[in-house]
């Protein structure tokens, strides 16, 4: 079939690829012409889709990539994987609807548009639709076919196309050919009965993840002040094999998911029915605030031997928003630097996972995380404990560690 990937960042490229591999023709279209040009030249920015793999489809024919929408015409099936921000704690939904209006303009009848991006339950019926229908002039359901997939990205122990897919559709037909384009790509396929089950169901799978972190967080600072060790504490209740999943806590969220997703069925909970999503607003209260402790904590460690932060030198090791990843977007180490800088002291960073180049606006010197720098600093905060960090040395050379993750031991290191 003739593919459309509309979005080629962190979901759209993979899937992109893979449509490509299992033998569809794909174009991955994105309005953003740095990012073509380097699609087109075979390079990823994708940690999961490494450039041979972007090469091998390229030639093959199978894939090209374009910012050019006349070149979306004849699509079979058009999969949507746009960012949906927040602005001032509003979802920012005009990047599906723009997105919308350039694939409505080249709808033909028969074809079938899918949204992954995430929104609140609704957004597929009520937003998307509607565009398509105006935009083309041809009836949903009737004239073409849509539905709602959740985008959900692998990990270390899933791979992209071994993580169970949910699909939906706006009738039985779009359920039927949505679900036969994604068992070409997927191991599993989940059907549910409409858009609006698969879009709460997304946001379910990342509000508890939020709302846990949140907990363990929250308990962390509360076992600190009792003088218990939380790390401890977390393995002795693990133990227990049923009713327990184990979250550990750091210096905060981000991201594009977990600190935004939670904030969508809270923002429509409160705009349709009147109503507070309190655990949710809690949570982003609660993990907002870590980097402030996470401070206060290396300020109070600093004290203790007769050191003020104001001109201590920091090294503040991991930026990125989650282990070994290649994304600094809503990362609470900027948040860190922040306010470390505002205490006046002398902040560097070390991240070995993105190039010096990009700080998306940390504003710290950036360097190598060497035995020399980092004996060199007052104090070390290991907020990522990324594998490139050889944390042996840090233990060795460090004059005093704030370990974020539970990763080092010593006489010179405290656990957050």
């Amino acid at each position: 079939m003739q593919i459309v990937v509309a979005g080629q960042g962190y979901v759209g490229l993979p899937l992109a690829v893979r449509a490509a591999e299992v033998g569809h023709r794909v174009v991955g279209y994105d309005v953003d012409t740095d990012r073509v040009q380097q699609l087109a030249a075979g390079q990823s920015y994708v940690r999961d889709v490494d450039s041979s793999r972007l090469r091998a489809v390229l030639d093959s024919g199978a894939y090209s990539a374009t910012a050019n929408g006349a070149a979306l015409a004849g699509f079979d099936i058009a999969v949507i994987t746009v960012p949906t921000p927040l602005r001032d704690g509003v979802p920012d939904l005009t990047y599906i609807e723009s997105c919308a209006r350039t694939l409505g303009e080249h709808l033909c009848p028969g074809a079938t548009v899918v949204l992954e991006s995430t929104s609140y339950p609704g957004t597929t019926e009520e937003l998307l639709l509607p565009i398509l229908e105006e935009t083309s002039g041809l009836k949903g359901g009737a004239d073409f076919l849509a539905g709602f997939s959740p985008e959900r990205i692998g990990n270390k122990r899933w791979s992209f196309d071994g993580t169970p897919k949910l699909v939906s559709g706006i009738d039985a037909k779009s359920l039927d050919v949505i679900k036969g384009f994604y068992d070409g790509i997927f191991e599993t396929t989940v059907p549910v009965s409409g858009p609006k089950v698969a879009e709460l169901a997304k946001l379910l799978e990342n509000t508890f993840r939020f709302v846990n972190i949140s907990m363990i967080n929250e308990m962390a600072m509360l076992a600190d002040a009792l003088g218990v060790n939380i790390w401890e504490a977390i393995d002795a209740a693990a133990t227990k094999p049923f009713g327990f999943t184990k979250f550990t806590p750091g210096p905060g969220v981000g991201g594009h998911c977990l600190p935004v997703d939670p904030m969508f069925l809270s923002w429509k909970a409160q705009q349709e029915l009147g109503i507070p999503f309190r655990f949710a607003e809690l949570a982003a209260d609660v993990n907002l605030h870590m980097p402030d402790y996470v401070v206060r904590r290396l300020v109070e460690a600093l004290n203790k031997r007769g050191m003020p932060v104001n001109g201590s030198r920091i090294l503040l090791l991991g930026l990125t928003y989650k282990f070994n990843a290649t994304d600094l977007r809503n990362s609470p180490s900027a948040r860190v630097a922040e306010l470390l800088i505002g205490l006046g002291a002398d902040v560097r960073g070390a991240e070995p996972n993105i190039p010096d180049n990009d700080d998306a606006g940390l504003n710290v010197p950036r360097v190598d995380a060497t035995p020399e720098e980092v004996a060199a600093a007052d104090a070390v905060v290991l907020l990522m404990d990324h594998p490139r960090f050889d944390l042996a040395m840090i233990e060795e050379h460090a004059p005093y560690v704030l370990d974020c993750r539970n990763r080092l031991s010593g006489a010179n290191v405290e656990t957050l």
